[in-house]
C-alpha cells in the first residue's frame, strides 16, 4: 500500500491518494463473500453453496466491490494517518479513482486536520469567583421538601377538590367531537396546581367533587409538541373518582428519627447545611472553571474547520440519544415531538459547537504551552476506577486504544484548567441577591400517553453512572463509519 499526501487550496485540509494492492483488495473480495454466501440463491445449487465464480458470473463481479472497499479502507486508512502524524478531525471525503478484480483499488480521502491556535494571555488573568452562602431558609426548604416526600395520603371525602390535592379522574378528550390519541387515561392520578397538564385543565377540576362528571374547554398552547392539536380548542370529559390530600408530618426530633441515621432535628439541618454547602461551593468551582476557558478562549484566535464543528454536533446529538434512552426515547422521537428536522437540530447548535470546538483546541494549546503533563499512573488509576465501576478486567481496558486516548484527553483539559486557574488572580465576589419573579411553567403533556419523557431524561441520568469522559479530540473515522 502506498500514500502520497498534499495539500489543498483550502487551508487545515490535505488530500491523500491511497494505492492499495490488488492483491489485498482481491482477498477482501473473497473474504466478503465467505462472510455472505449464505444469502446467494443460484439456480441449480443449494442456497449458499454456489461458488464464487458462480456467483460473479450470476450477478456481476461488482457485487462484491463495495463491500470489500469497507473491509479494506478502515485499517489502510488508519494505518495511513499513524504513519504520516496527522491530526485528523474532520470524516474523510472519499471518491474512488480505480476498482476492480485484479487491479490496485485506487482512492483519495480529502481530510481536514487541526488548526494551529493562536494564544491569548492565559497567565495571570483576572477571575470572579461567587461566594454563595447557605442560608437557614434554604436549609428549612430542604427540610419541608424531604416532609413532602414523606407525606400520607389521605382519602378525602367531605369536601370538593382543591389546589394541592391528588385527584383520581378519568379524562376522555377530543377536538370538534373527535376523539385524539392520547386524549383518554384512566385513574389517572393528577396533583392540582402541579401544571403538568395543559393551561387551564386544573383549575377547572379544583371543585369537583367526588363521582362528580364535568366538561373541561381548554385550548392547545400554541407551541404545543403535537402540530396536529397546536393550538387547537379542546373538550375532556373528566369524572373524580378519589381526592387526596398530603398530610404532612411533624418536623420534629422523631422526623429526624425517621428520616435520617440522625437523633435531633438539629443534627438533620446541621447535615443538610452542610451538604447544601458542598453543593453551592461545586457550583462556584464550575462556574469559575467555565469563565477561565471562556476568558482565555475569548482571547486566543483559531479558525475552527466545518468538519470539526460536524462531529461536535454529532457528539451533541449521541449524547442527547444516551439521556433519551433512559427514557426509551429515541433522538429521531424527540426531534419529531419537538417539530424539529436534523437539519434544524445542526442548524441550531452550529454556534454552541464552534464554541466548544475551539475551547477544546485552545486547553490543549495550554497544555502544550504550560508543557504539562499526564503521568502514566493517574490513566492507569482512572482506568481501574473504571474497571471496579462496570465489572470490567482492567488488562481489557487498557487495551482500549480509543478508552486511552478518551481519559488522556480528559486529563489534559483538567490539568490546563487547573493551571489557568491556579496562575489567575482570583476576586471574590458575594452571590447577588436578585428578586426573581414568579414563574408559571406548563409541561407539554396532556395525558400519560402523551407525556414528552425526554423533559425528564436529564434527571434521570443524574442519578445514572457516567461514562467516562468524552476526549476532546475528534475519533479519526472512515466511509465504512460513516
Amino acid at each position: 500500500m502506498s500514500v502520497k499526501v498534499e495539500k489543498t487550496e483550502n487551508k487545515n485540509e490535505l488530500k491523500l491518494e491511497f494505492t492499495v494492492e490488488a492483491k489485498k483488495f482481491d482477498e477482501a473480495m473473497k473474504t466478503v463473500f465467505t462472510k455472505n454466501a449464505k444469502y446467494f440463491n443460484i439456480p441449480g445449487f443449494r442456497k449458499g453453496k454456489a461458488p464464487m465464480a458462480i456467483v460473479e458470473k450470476f450477478y456481476g463481479t461488482e457485487i462484491f466491490y463495495e463491500d470489500a472497499f469497507n473491509e479494506v479502507v478502515p485499517s489502510v486508512y488508519d494505518e495511513a494517518i499513524k504513519a504520516e502524524k496527522l491530526e485528523v478531525v474532520s470524516k474523510p471525503s472519499i471518491d474512488v479513482v480505480q476498482i476492480g478484480k485484479g487491479k490496485d483499488l485506487v482512492f483519495t480521502a480529502v481530510v481536514q486536520t487541526k488548526p494551529e491556535v493562536k494564544l491569548g494571555k492565559y497567565k495571570g488573568i483576572t477571575l470572579e469567583k461567587t461566594t454563595y452562602k447557605v442560608t437557614d431558609e434554604a436549609v428549612d426548604n430542604e427540610i419541608n421538601r424531604m416532609a413532602e416526600r414523606n407525606a400520607r395520603m389521605v382519602s378525602v371525602t367531605d369536601r370538593a377538590a382543591k389546589k394541592g390535592d391528588v385527584t383520581v379522574i378519568d379524562f376522555e378528550g377530543s377536538v370538534d367531537g373527535v376523539k385524539f390519541e392520547g386524549g383518554t387515561a384512566e385513574n389517572h392520578e393528577l396533583e392540582l396546581g402541579s401544571g403538568s397538564f395543559i393551561p387551564g385543565f386544573e383549575d377547572q377540576v379544583i371543585g369537583m367533587k367526588i363521582d362528580e362528571v364535568k366538561d373541561v374547554k381548554v385550548k392547545f398552547p400554541e407551541e404545543y409538541f403535537s402540530k396536529e392539536l397546536a393550538g387547537k380548542d379542546a373538550v375532556f370529559k373528566v369524572t373524580v373518582h378519589e381526592i387526596k390530600n398530603k398530610e404532612l408530618p411533624k418536623i420534629d426530633d422523631e422526623f429526624a428519627k425517621d428520616v435520617s441515621e440522625f437523633d435531633t432535628l438539629a443534627e438533620l439541618k446541621a447535615d443538610t447545611k452542610k451538604k447544601l454547602q458542598d453543593e453551592q461551593d461545586n457550583k462556584a468551582k464550575s462556574e469559575l472553571e467555565e469563565n477561565a476557558v471562556k476568558a482565555v478562549s475569548d482571547d486566543s484566535e483559531v479558525e475552527i474547520p466545518s468538519g470539526m464543528i460536524e462531529l461536535e454536533i454529532e457528539g451533541m446529538a449521541e449524547d442527547m440519544n444516551r439521556r433519551l434512552s433512559y427514557q426509551g426515547v429515541t433522538f429521531e422521537q424527540y426531534l419529531q415531538m419537538i417539530g424539529k428536522t436534523m437539519e434544524d437540530f445542526k442548524n441550531d447548535n452550529q454556534e454552541a459547537a464552534k464554541t466548544s470546538s475551539k475551547m477544546k483546541l485552545v486547553l490543549e494549546a495550554v497544555y502544550n504551552d504550560a508543557k504539562l503533563n499526564v503521568e502514566d499512573k493517574e490513566v492507569t488509576d482512572k482506568l481501574e476506577e473504571l474497571a471496579t465501576m462496570y465489572g470490567r478486567d482492567i488488562e481489557d481496558l487498557k487495551k482500549n486504544e480509543e478508552l486511552v486516548e478518551r481519559v488522556t484527553e480528559s486529563f489534559k483539559s483538567e490539568k490546563a484548567i487547573n493551571y489557568i486557574i491556579d496562575n489567575a488572580k482570583i476576586k471574590e465576589v458575594a452571590e447577588k441577591k436578585e428578586e426573581k419573579a414568579e414563574k408559571t411553567t406548563t409541561k407539554k403533556s396532556t395525558t400519560k400517553a402523551s407525556e414528552t419523557k425526554s423533559e425528564k431524561a436529564d434527571s434521570k441520568e443524574e442519578k445514572t453512572k457516567k461514562e467516562p469522559a468524552k476526549k476532546t479530540t475528534t475519533k479519526k473515522s472512515t466511509k465504512k463509519s460513516e
